[in-house]
C-alpha cells in the first residue's frame, strides 16, 4: 500500500503548489485590481482553497487506501474455487471498506428467488432482515441504490423494513454475470446517516463485477466437483457391485445380489427381477422389498421396454429396466417406489448402468448352472454305473477263484494263465470303479470323512504292506524315515491309507528297476509333513500343471506303457484338501519327483 499513497502525495504536491501559486497571484490582483471584479476573484479563490482541502486532507488517502485495499481483496476472492469461502472473503471485505454495520451477500435461485448465503451483524432471531424494495430495484435496474438516510428519502421511508429497523444508510450493488443479476450484495446502518456516498458506488461496483465472476466460478467448481464426487462413488459403488456379483457364480446368489443393490443404489421400496424363459415371456425370479401396490406390469409396457432397449417410466412410481446382454435380452428388472416418493432421473440412469453390469454377471451364472446340473447328471450316472458295474465283478472274481482252485475240474496250464489274466483285469476294473466312485462323491459333495487321531506310521505300515509285493518285484530301495515322536495327525484312517497307497504305487510304478523310493515325516506345528519321493522318470513342467486333474496322463510312452487310470492324484489332492491339508510336486525329468502332503496335528 506504500507504493499507492506515494503516487498519490506526489501528485498532490504537485496540485497543491499550482493551486498556491494561482492564489498568490489572486492575492496580487486583489491588492491592485485591473479590471477583474473583486467579488469573482473572491469566488474563485474560495473554489481553489476548496479543491485544495480535498485533494490533501484525510479522504484522499482513505481512497488510495481502499484502492489497494480492493486489488489485494480481488487477489484473494479469485484465487480460492471454495464457494463459502468467497462469499465470506466478499461480504467481509466490503463491510471492513465500508464501515457498514450489517450487510449480507445473497443469490438468485433458479426460481428467482433470493437466498441470504452469507450474513453479518444477523438480529437476535438469528436471521438478517433486510430492505427488499431496495434490493429488488438494484436488481431489476441493474445499477447500484445508494440512499444517504432512508428515513427521508422518498423512495424507501415509507417501507415496513427501514421504519421498523429504522435503517439510515443502505447500499445495494447487484452481482451483474453476462448481462443478468445472479445476486446482490448489501450493505447498511441503523445509527449513522451518510456511511454510503455516491462516490463508493463506482469502486463497489467494480468490485461487485469482479466478485460476481469469482462467485459463477466458485459455484461451477463447486458443482462440478459435487458432480466428479458422485461420478466417483456411482463407480466406486458399480466397483463393489462387480466384485460381489463375480466373486460367485451361484446362481441365485447372483439374483438375489443384483436386486439388493438395484434396491440400495436408487432408493426404491420395491423390486423384481424377472428372466425370459424360451418363449420370450418374463418369469420372476427373485423379489425384495415392500410398500408398492402396483402390481404386475402390463404385458404391453414389458414388451416396450424389451424392443426399445431402453427403460419405461409408469406413473413415476415404477421403472422397467430391461435387461441385455450381447444384444440379447436375457431379463427385466423393476423398481417401483410407494405413494410417498417418486423415482429421479439419476435413479433411472444408475439403474440402467447397474443392469448393464449385472447383465453379464446373471448370463455367466445361468450359463455355469448348466454346466454344473450337467456335471451333475454326469457325476450320478458314473456313480451309478460304478454301483452296477460291481455285482457282475464279483460274479466274475467268484468263478475265476472257483476255477483256479479247481473245484469245477482240472485245468491245463494255458487255462490256469487265462484265469489268472482274468483275475488281474477283475482287480483293474475294482480299482477303476472305487476311483469313479470317489470322484463321483467328491464332485457331488457326498465324500464323508470320519477322523480321529491317527498314527502316521502305523497307516504308512498298513499301506506299505499293500504295495511292498510291487516294490519287492522291482527290486527297488524302500527308505523310510518316519520319527517315533511325530504326533498323531486328524485323518480318516482309511482315506489316509488310500492317500499313502496312491503315492506309493505311482513311485513304484514309474520308478525303473533298482531305484530307490523314500518316505520321510516331519512336524511343523500345526501341520505333520509327510513327502514320498523316487528316483525315477520324473515329470515335465508342462505336465505338472496338469497332474492333478481328472484322466491326465502323460504322453510319455513310458507312462502309457503303465496302466492307470488318471484318477489317482486327483483323488489324492481331493482327499488331502479334504483333510485341511495341502500337496505339492516338485520334479525333473530323469532324476525323480517327490509329492508332500500336509495335515493337520491332532488336538489332545
Amino acid at each position: 500500500m506504500g507504493n499507492g499513497t506515494e503516487v498519490v502525495g506526489t501528485g498532490l504536491k504537485g496540485t497543491l503548489t499550482a493551486l498556491e501559486q494561482s492564489m498568490h497571484a489572486v492575492q496580487l490582483a486583489l491588492a491592485h485590481p485591473t479590471g477583474l471584479g473583486r467579488d469573482s476573484l473572491l469566488a474563485q479563490l474560495a473554489a481553489w482553497r476548496q479543491s485544495v482541502d480535498q485533494l490533501v486532507g484525510l479522504p484522499a488517502v482513505e481512497r488510495t487506501e481502499q484502492l489497494v485495499a480492493l486489488y489485494g481483496i480481488s487477489q484473494a476472492i479469485n484465487s480460492s474455487l471454495d464457494l463459502d469461502e468467497t462469499l465470506n472473503t466478499v461480504l467481509d471485505a466490503l463491510v471492513r471498506l465500508t464501515g457498514a454495520e450489517r450487510g449480507c451477500l445473497m443469490l438468485l435461485d433458479d426460481e428467482g428467488e433470493f437466498t441470504v448465503n452469507v450474513a453479518r451483524g444477523v438480529d437476535g432471531a438469528g436471521e438478517l432482515r433486510v430492505s427488499q424494495s431496495v434490493v429488488r430495484e438494484a436488481v431489476d435496474r441493474q445499477e447500484a441504490v445508494v440512499t444517504t438516510d432512508a428515513q427521508m428519502d422518498p423512495r424507501f421511508s415509507a417501507q415496513e423494513s427501514v421504519v421498523g429497523l429504522h435503517l439510515r444508510s443502505i447500499v445495494c450493488v447487484p452481482l451483474l454475470l453476462r448481462g443478468r443479476a445472479i445476486g446482490a450484495l448489501y450493505l447498511d446502518n441503523r445509527i449513522k446517516r451518510g456511511v454510503f456516498s455516491e462516490g463508493d458506488l463506482a469502486l463497489l461496483t467494480a468490485f461487485a463485477n469482479q466478485a460476481a465472476v469469482a462467485i459463477d466460478n466458485a459455484r461451477l467448481y463447486t458443482l462440478t466437483d459435487q458432480a466428479l464426487a458422485a461420478r466417483v462413488e456411482e463407480l466406486t459403488m458399480m466397483q463393489r457391485i462387480d466384485r460381489e456379483l463375480n466373486a460367485s457364480l451361484e446362481f441365485e446368489r447372483v439374483l438375489q445380489s443384483t436386486l439388493s443393490w438395484a434396491l440400495r443404489a436408487t432408493g426404491a421400496e420395491a423390486g423384481a427381477l424377472s428372466l425370459l424363459e424360451g418363449n420370450g415371456e418374463p418369469c420372476l425370479v427373485a423379489s425384495a422389498g415392500s410398500g408398492s401396490d402396483l402390481g404386475e406390469p402390463e404385458p404391453g409396457l414389458v414388451q416396450a421396454a424389451l424392443r426399445s432397449q431402453e427403460p419405461v417410466t409408469v406413473e413415476g412410481r415404477r421403472v422397467l429396466v430391461p435387461i441385455y446382454c450381447k444384444e440379447r435380452a436375457v431379463g427385466m428388472l423393476d423398481l417401483q417406489w410407494n405413494g410417498g416418493r417418486s423415482l429421479a432421473e439419476d435413479s433411472v440412469q444408475i439403474a440402467t448402468r447397474l443392469a448393464d453390469h449385472a447383465a453379464i454377471a446373471i448370463e455367466n451364472a445361468r450359463l455355469y448352472e448348466k454346466v454344473r446340473q450337467a456335471d451333475l447328471a454326469k457325476s450320478e450316472f458314473v456313480s451309478l454305473v460304478a454301483h452296477e458295474l460291481r455285482a457282475p465283478m464279483t460274479s466274475i472274481r467268484g468263478y475265476a477263484e472257483l476255477l483256479v482252485k479247481g473245484i469245477l475240474g482240472p485245468l491245463t496250464d494255458q487255462q490256469t494263465e487265462s484265469v489268472h489274466i482274468i483275475n488281474s483285469n477283475v482287480e483293474r476294473m475294482k480299482v477303476l470303479v472305487s476311483d469313479l466312485q470317489d470322484i463321483s462323491r467328491i464332485e457331488t459333495g457326498r465324500m464323508y470323512l470320519e477322523t480321529e487321531p491317527v498314527s502316521l506310521a502305523e497307516t504308512l505300515e498298513d499301506a506299505l504292506s499293500v504295495v511292498r509285493g510291487q516294490i519287492d518285484e522291482k527290486e527297488q530301495e524302500l527308505v523310510v524315515e518316519v520319527p517315533a515322536s511325530l504326533p498323531c495327525v486328524d485323518a480318516d484312517p482309511t482315506r489316509l491309507a488310500q492317500v499313502l497307497i496312491n503315492l506309493l504305487s505311482n513311485a513304484c510304478k514309474y520308478t525303473p528297476r533298482g531305484g530307490t523310493i523314500e518316505v520321510r515325516a516331519w512336524c511343523n506345528e500345526p501341520m505333520v509333513h509327510c513327502c514320498v519321493s523316487d528316483t525315477g522318470m520324473g515329470i515335465s513342467p508342462e505336465d505338472q500343471a496338469k497332474l492333478f486333474t481328472k484322466f491326465f496322463r502323460a504322453d510319455d510312452p513310458a507312462v502309457q506303457d503303465q496302466p492307470g487310470t488318471g484318477l489317482g492324484l486327483c483323488i489324492v489332492k481331493n482327499l488331502v484338501e479334504l483333510h485341511g491339508g495341502e500337496i505339492g510336486v516338485e520334479s525333473q525329468l530323469g532324476v525323480g519327483t517327490t509329492f508332500t502332503f500336509t495335515l493337520p496335528v491332532a488336538g489332545e
